[in-house]
């Protein structure tokens, strides 16, 4: 018997601090959510003042056409990487202009374990702007501290295979350890044995909006 939740969700917005961040946390989700939904992803620093990053932004794009989100749906900020706590204004306004345009249904930010000033800055803001809003929280496992996920999504094994390759298009980052294959599928299968599933992308509830159908 399937005792999934079946939630319906027509636009959903991904928000990360810098490129990669979303696929690290969501690119199976995004990857089974493309065909149905309207996928909106937003990048607050592109990473451009940084001379080794030079090629991050079109690797994003390319990364994000392998989840099936169209270039025109991914949208980049110029805040300063390690500086957005200082930005912390600007940021809240940045993303009271996302929730404006794009009207989202469901909202995907850092999880509150996450350890990155930028990501952490990224996540409280988020929860101002979108109150409305249903949010949960997605693992950068190379910053995380003591996350768990409490909101687990099944995903199928060719989801796990396009995350996969998602992060293969950033050449930048190939030698990092966190974009091992080896350690991605480990880390969908051990979500998935939580809720005893094959595969599942895990977040963590941030805010829930909702009500029972009748």
């Amino acid at each position: 018997m399937n005792t999934n939740l079946l939630l319906k969700a027509k636009k959903v917005l991904f928000i990360g601090a810098h490129p990669d961040d979303i696929e690290l946390g969501c690119g199976a989700l995004i990857s089974n959510l493309s065909p149905s939904a309207e996928i909106t992803c937003v990048t607050l620093s592109d990473n451009q003042k940084n001379p080794m990053l030079g090629n991050v932004v079109t690797e994003q794009y390319a990364s994000m056409a392998l989840l099936g989100v169209n270039k025109n749906n991914v949208i980049f900020g110029s805040f300063e990487t390690r500086r957005f706590m200082h930005q912390r204004q600007e940021i809240l306004e940045f993303l009271i202009i996302m929730k404006k345009e794009h009207l989202p249904d469901v909202v995907f930010v850092h999880s509150q374990a996450d350890l990155h000033q930028d990501h952490n800055t990224v996540t409280q803001e988020a929860l101002r702007a979108f109150r409305g809003t249903s949010v949960f929280g997605y693992d950068v496992i190379r910053s995380s501290q003591g996350f768990f996920p409490t909101f687990l999504v099944e995903v199928t094994e060719s989801d796990v295979n396009q995350k996969i390759a998602s992060l293969a298009a950033y050449k930048t980052y190939a030698d990092k350890y966190y974009f091992s294959p080896e350690l991605t599928k480990a880390i969908l299968i051990r979500n998935g044995a939580l809720c005893e599933r094959k595969y599942a992308e895990g977040f963590d509830i941030l805010r829930i909006v909702g009500e029972f159908a009748r």
